[in-house]
């Protein structure tokens, strides 16, 4: 309704709408979309010049007219020493200020005017409306999220009402709220969608179970809209399993990049290229990754906002590994799609193979159904082997995809896999506040050199608090 007051922003809504709506039914050719982007680099370079005080020096020297690929990068670091100088418009120019979560460095300023907010919650809209139309008119959605100087509560509820979805913010870890007042209002409205990390999908479950309920049968979600940490399809369909529900990767975004990913209808989590332009780099050479015979390119993504509001970034290295596959014709989004394989530092090297965190939980969870909760511990033999051991809370020692995954761990990276049963406690749930391998593993191996103890110990501080 804002947009009422301004009508230069009510003009811009529509014309976003129109362009997302024209770009989903296949109208915009590669020739197009090139067009759009090399315009709206040459604005963003050109804006952060002129109005970022720390732009202003980094790209001294530099023209809009350069190749994107002879500017220099943006760190995490960079954002941290920056600060407001990092910020193409004052503070009083936003709407809103969010900043990052400083639980394992200094907090970054994320404030955001409407410029920002139109363009990501745009492409959230168009994304997520192939998503929800299938589920109905009827629709009650719950965003359990933190809301404070934190976008959650504030995107999702916005994108919802965009749709026409009723929303009921409800933050499990707040003390207004509980998780015992969250589980009742799921089932008195009822919710039949949920915005949701997957630690917050597994602890709501684990809560209900110990109130004597069965999230299947009693609660009526349809959809669990998953986000902010690590969700390999293995965990997804483990989840949607256990709620009875679809369980989408929704959303790949920060608080200080905003919107880079984000669901279809078909379960993709596809790139926003009208508003985002992507690279995929070789972490260590910083140098292109090269594409395979299909065409994916596998390396840390690093993303240049195409819009111009309060902290557009440039050449911005996410810290994140992916997968950018090809657009496919055929798909919910005709955009090339990703898969998040977790922080470059989160990769594990198990008897001479490197895995992924997304790859190796996708391994360990394939066949194992009925988990609450799980937690990767890796152990060195007697024989100085690796051996990883899977701690399962809730899931059935007789499932035979326990032996399944045994035979697949040690086929594929030739380590012997043991699974055990117990609850590795509040830890696996600070997975969006650190990262998942502080949540998720325990690495009792010696002299690996794998780890970052800053982040360990802040997931165990974080842990003793929600404990």
């Amino acid at each position: 309704m804002f947009t009422i007051y301004h009508p230069e922003l009510a003009e811009t809504a529509r014309s976003l709408r129109d362009r997302h709506r024209a770009f989903l039914a296949g109208e915009w050719d590669d020739e197009r979309l090139a067009r759009h982007q090399a315009d709206l680099l040459r604005k963003t370079v050109s804006y952060v010049k002129e109005r970022s005080p720390f732009y202003r020096r980094r790209l001294e020297g530099f023209s809009e007219d350069d190749d994107l690929a002879t500017l220099p990068f943006t760190t995490k670091q960079d954002l941290r020493d920056a600060q407001f100088d990092m910020l193409s418009r004052p503070m009083h120019e936003a709407w809103i200020f969010y900043e990052t979560t400083g639980t394992t460095g200094r907090a970054t300023p994320c404030p955001r005017d409407d410029n920002d907010s139109l363009h990501n919650n745009t492409v959230l809209t168009a994304y997520y409306e192939t998503v929800f139309a299938q589920f109905g008119d009827a629709q009650v959605v719950g965003v359990s999220g933190p809301t404070e100087l934190h976008a959650t509560g504030d995107t999702f509820g916005d994108v919802c009402r965009n749709l026409g979805i009723a929303v009921a913010k409800m933050w499990p870890h707040s003390p207004m709220i509980g998780f015992d007042r969250a589980l009742e209002v799921m089932r008195m409205l009822p919710v039949t969608g949920l915005f949701c990390t997957p630690g917050m999908a597994l602890s709501l479950a684990k809560k209900a179970r110990e109130a004597g309920l069965d999230p299947a049968a009693d609660f009526s979600l349809d959809v669990l809209m998953l986000t902010g940490e690590l969700a390999s399809p293995s965990l997804l369909a483990g989840i949607g399993s256990l709620w009875g529900a679809r369980a989408y990767n929704c959303l790949y975004a920060s608080q200080e990049a905003s919107v880079l990913a984000a669901a279809g209808a078909d379960g993709g989590l596809y790139t926003a290229p009208l508003i985002n332009h992507y690279e995929v780099i070789d972490p260590v050479t910083l140098r292109a990754a090269p594409a395979d015979g299909a065409g994916v390119r596998q390396g840390e993504l690093v993303v240049t906002n195409l819009y111009q509001g309060a902290k557009p970034l440039v050449r911005y290295r996410t810290g994140d590994m992916v997968r950018l596959h090809p657009a496919d014709p055929g798909s919910s989004i005709p955009a090339p799609r990703l898969e998040v394989l977790g922080r470059v530092g989160d990769q594990i090297v198990l008897n001479g193979h490197s895995v992924t965190g997304y790859d190796l939980e996708n391994l360990l969870l394939r066949h194992v159904r009925g988990f609450l909760d799980y937690q990767i511990r890796l152990e060195s033999t007697p024989y100085g082997d690796d051996r990883v051991n899977l701690l399962l809370h809730g899931a059935s020692g007789d499932d035979p995809g326990l032996s399944l995954a045994k035979e697949e761990c040690r086929e594929l990276l030739e380590t012997e896999l043991v699974i055990s049963f117990g609850d590795p406690g509040s830890i696996t749930s600070t997975g969006a506040m650190v990262s998942w391998k502080a949540a998720r593993v325990v690495d009792g191996r010696e002299d690996t050199g794998a780890g970052d103890d800053r982040e360990a110990r802040a997931a165990l501080a974080l842990a003793a608090r929600r404990g």
